[in-house]
């Protein structure tokens, strides 16, 4: 599929679209909070009575064996699986179960899924650029002319990004792990407020690991992070809380020193070497 046949997809929804200034109410409580959330598929209970809460400005690492409930999660947060009960609000003002995936984005929320989906035939600086643009019709998207401050900004989440070097390369011709930093800057252009990265150091090589781990921490702050991951040692690197998932529920929350010790952790997931 050519970038304009993607760009014309009226179907497809762009993870990374998010507005400039998303307005979230988290004055009085969490950015992200589920309640009592459930859903079954064909029987197999995924998510069961699950209750989670991030902070605004957090960084979370969800962790568990594979069938724990971790995609389904995000895929009810991104609103393409509706539970069969529980409640689920973007700060005090959004139920995310009565809203549709792209208003879902449009909201604030952004998902980073374990494959790079970057357009490849356009450069790094092309590809940020499409990430922030207003208007998303081809015509529009691709004959607009950049600000100084679009530029700016631009220019702000390359250096992020590390990817400042790389500016005018193909995307395609990029290493697995630059593949991994442009699309978490895509979801970055228009400043969301929460972004969910699932397993990002996949396949990387030890330096790239490294790099992301210092992105993803220095992302804190600014947004809240949720990041869902199977590689103890770089959660170990980046987490100041860890949430283990069992069969649809939280099985254990706390440091990653707490939950390494957690004797019901140790048996369905970390081992005893662990």
């Amino acid at each position: 599929m050519s970038i304009f046949q993607e760009l014309s997809n009226r179907d497809r929804v762009f993870e990374f679209l998010a507005p400039a200034a998303s307005p979230v109410d988290v004055r009085h409580g969490p950015i992200l909070y589920l309640e009592d959330v459930s859903v079954s598929f064909d029987g197999f209970k995924a998510i069961n009575n699950l209750n989670l809460t991030i902070d605004d400005g957090e960084l979370r690492c969800i962790i568990g064996p594979n069938g724990a409930g971790k995609t389904t999660m995000m895929d009810i947060i991104t609103g393409k699986t509706r539970p069969d009960t529980g409640s689920v609000w973007f700060g005090s003002r959004h139920n995310l179960l009565t809203m549709n995936e792209p208003d879902i984005a449009t909201l604030g929320i952004g998902r980073k899924f374990q494959k790079p989906t970057v357009f490849e035939a356009l450069t790094v600086f092309e590809n940020l650029e499409l990430a922030m643009a207003a208007d998303k019709r081809v015509l529009q998207t691709l004959t607009a002319r950049l600000s100084g401050e679009h530029r700016d900004r631009i220019d702000e989440v390359l250096k992020l990004i590390g990817l400042s070097q790389l500016r005018n390369r193909e995307a395609g011709i990029l290493s697995h792990g630059q593949k991994q930093w442009l699309e978490i800057g895509m979801l970055l252009m228009q400043k969301p407020r929460l972004l969910l990265v699932d397993e990002p150091v996949a396949g990387m090589t030890e330096q790239e690991m490294e790099r992301t781990a210092e992105l993803l921490t220095s992302l804190a702050g600014e947004q809240s992070v949720v990041v869902v991951e199977h590689d103890m040692g770089f959660v170990r690197s980046i987490a100041k809380k860890v949430t283990v998932l069992h069969q649809g529920s939280v099985l254990a929350e706390g440091t990653m020193d707490q939950v390494s010790n957690d004797r019901k952790v140790i048996e369905v997931y970390l081992g005893e070497g662990a």
